[in-house]
């Protein structure tokens, strides 16, 4: 069996090359192929634009073959002339931002006669020629290197790794290419085996260090192979579709991230005294947005470790909405919360708008203690359908309204704006206050509340980690779960992470990431909660998965992933349920997400 090596042993893996690449690096092969030659690559600001030219009847023809040429596809109508109208509207710069370009003429009949008539082309272009930021490459039939000098200063030349040359030829080289089959069978698929690999390392450093730039020849043309041009340090990415190649290399910031903060992951260590009991208290965290890809990106930026991945329970939930084939998280936080499937948009009230119970009111009359915690607006749809009724997840003052006639102990997120909206002649939050709740808008006073029933609402708490939310959830489930514990009351627990599904929306590595270590952080805390208090079962799951993110390159060793992503929106992909505590082996199989909350109440009606 060949040994092969993951792409992360390259020289260099992509967290310093993402960095480099921009779509300077492209190289438009056979660009005249394409449904606008020129125009498409230009647009994209592709670093070399290649055309095959012929010599016929002393016109210069680009076509690929002698047979294909078209009698208007000449050199100076698709290249020469709308690169010089290109450049006199620019004044002068080959591209807005002053990149250089490169015009490949790559010649398919005689070498001499061609770049003779070439020359007395080019000659009535001076705005070309003439222009710094502006190179013309001869490639494909050339003269012998001996010959190069006799051309004007203008003329530059494709070398070959094969051919030796002397200072004088190296000079006239622009770029040095090869034909990577003569290399590699390897076919763009999986990773290069060691010997190809330790080829191509050669090739490519034998070409930098002569000061030149490399490219190759017949690559496939897919995101695989790009990752592993650019993570050989190959200077030029050749493609036949410069649009998809622009546009991953434009978003390879956006989904690339090196992780640098990691945490260890909680183990478990008290799963005996789980054994035949029954759960007094529930913990349910849900993390917004949060499928397996966003786990196992988590999970590789913190380098193969992660608490989530420590609960030894596990099953899958299907999260279909009753008029959709991909839930909302208001449908799917309902779902949850009522176990009934309901439509997009509706918290908490069934497919006709018939309001359901929730099981925070069903718990609070089995004497209950419930707490409702996000690291978003607590009038979101998620934390807002364990506690309101309403058909459109956009109402946010009714949302908060609702809090009055289905109260929790404790609420903690963002939202303040809602909770001060006017009611009976009052702001709801006097209203609470009245009601006997402790009232802050400042996250940082949280320590100082001694009363058992309180609503924090700080808006500036609840941006993201990136932006230093800090420990916002682990603080708010020690608050919860210290002030319940005083009251020797059975408690319920949601505790949302609701910005990895921020991130998804966005289309963001670096975003997801942070968040999902963030989350796994709670939930370790959680875990520690519960080997502390046997008593409890811990639930984690997600209402959804957003992005369609999948991760396309990654190294555990080194705390990096870089994904990939479908959509900007929600998937209809079934996502993990974690469960740990007394009765976490009701949680195992695939189910509908409404069995969460036909589970949980299972439980605690048998206890």
């Amino acid at each position: 069996m060949k040994k092969i090596i993951s792409l992360f042993c390259l020289i260099t893996f992509l967290s310093v090359q993402a960095q480099e690449y921009n779509s300077s690096n492209i190289h438009s092969h056979n660009d005249y192929a394409g449904s606008l030659p020129f125009y498409g690559a230009y647009s994209n600001e592709a670093g070399v634009i290649e055309a095959d030219v012929f010599l016929v009847n002393n016109e210069l023809f680009v076509a690929h073959t002698s047979k294909e040429i078209v009698q208007h596809n000449t050199l100076k109508s698709l290249y020469l002339e709308p690169l010089s109208l290109k450049l006199k509207n620019l004044e002068g710069k080959a591209y807005p931002d002053n990149k250089p370009l490169i015009l490949m003429i790559d010649v398919k009949s005689d070498a001499d006669a061609t770049l003779k008539a070439l020359v007395q082309q080019l000659n009535t272009f001076p705005s070309i020629t003439s222009n710094k930021n502006i190179k013309i490459v001869i490639s494909g039939n050339r003269p012998l290197p001996s010959q190069w000098k006799t051309y004007p200063e203008f003329i530059h030349f494709d070398g070959r790794l094969n051919e030796n040359y002397t200072s004088e030829e190296l000079s006239r080289i622009e770029i040095i290419s090869a034909d990577l089959k003569n290399i590699t069978i390897w076919n763009g698929k999986g990773v290069l085996v060691q010997a190809d690999l330790q080829k191509m390392q050669s090739a490519i450093k034998k070409v930098h260090d002569l000061n030149k730039k490399i490219r190759f020849w017949g690559t496939q043309d897919n995101v695989n192979t790009w990752m592993t041009l650019m993570n050989l340090k190959v200077d030029f990415i050749g493609t036949d579709n410069v649009p998809a190649l622009a546009e991953f290399i434009r978003k390879i910031k956006t989904n690339f991230y090196q992780n640098t903060e990691f945490h260890s992951a909680y183990i478990p260590k008290n799963m005996k005294a789980f054994l035949k009991k029954k759960p007094k208290n529930v913990i349910l965290l849900i993390g917004d947005g949060m499928g397996l890809a966003q786990i196992y990106a988590g999970y590789t930026a913190n380098k193969g470790e992660l608490s989530l991945f420590n609960i030894p329970t596990q099953g899958i939930s299907v999260t279909k909405s009753s008029d959709s084939y991909i839930t909302d998280s208001a449908a799917g936080a309902t779902a949850m919360a009522t176990g009934t499937k309901t439509n997009n948009r509706f918290i908490s009230v069934d497919k006709n708008g018939k309001p359901l119970e929730l099981i925070t009111q069903q718990l609070a009359k089995k004497n209950f203690k419930t707490a409702i915690i996000s690291a978003g607006n607590i009038t979101d749809a998620t934390p807002a359908a364990f506690y309101a009724h309403q058909p459109e997840r956009s109402y946010n003052e009714p949302i908060a309204y609702d809090f009055l006639s289905n109260p929790s102990d404790i609420l903690i997120g963002g939202g303040l704006k809602e909770f001060k909206a006017r009611k009976d002649g009052k702001d709801l939050s006097k209203l609470l206050i009245e009601k006997g709740y402790s009232f802050l808008d400042n996250f940082k006073s949280l320590d100082t509340i001694k009363n058992n029933k309180m609503i924090v609402l700080d808006d500036s708490a609840v941006v993201s980690v990136k932006d230093g939310r800090g420990d916002f959830l682990v603080k708010s489930l020690e608050k919860a779960t210290n002030t319940f514990l005083k009251t020797k009351n059975p408690f319920f627990i949601m505790a949302e992470g609701a910005q990895i599904d921020y991130g998804g929306h966005q289309n963001n590595v670096e975003y997801v990431v942070r968040e999902m270590l963030d989350f796994d952080q709670l939930v370790g805390k959680a875990m520690e909660f519960v080997d502390k208090n046997p008593e409890t079962l811990l639930i984690v799951t997600a209402d959804h998965e957003t992005g369609g993110l999948s991760l396309i390159d990654g190294s555990i060793e080194k705390g990096y992933v870089h994904g990939n992503f479908s959509t900007n929106d929600h998937t209809a992909i079934p996502v993990p349920v974690f469960a740990y505590g007394p009765g976490a082996e009701k949680f195992m199989g695939v189910y509908q997400n409404t069995a969460i909350y036909d589970k949980i109440m299972e439980l605690v009606r048998e206890e």
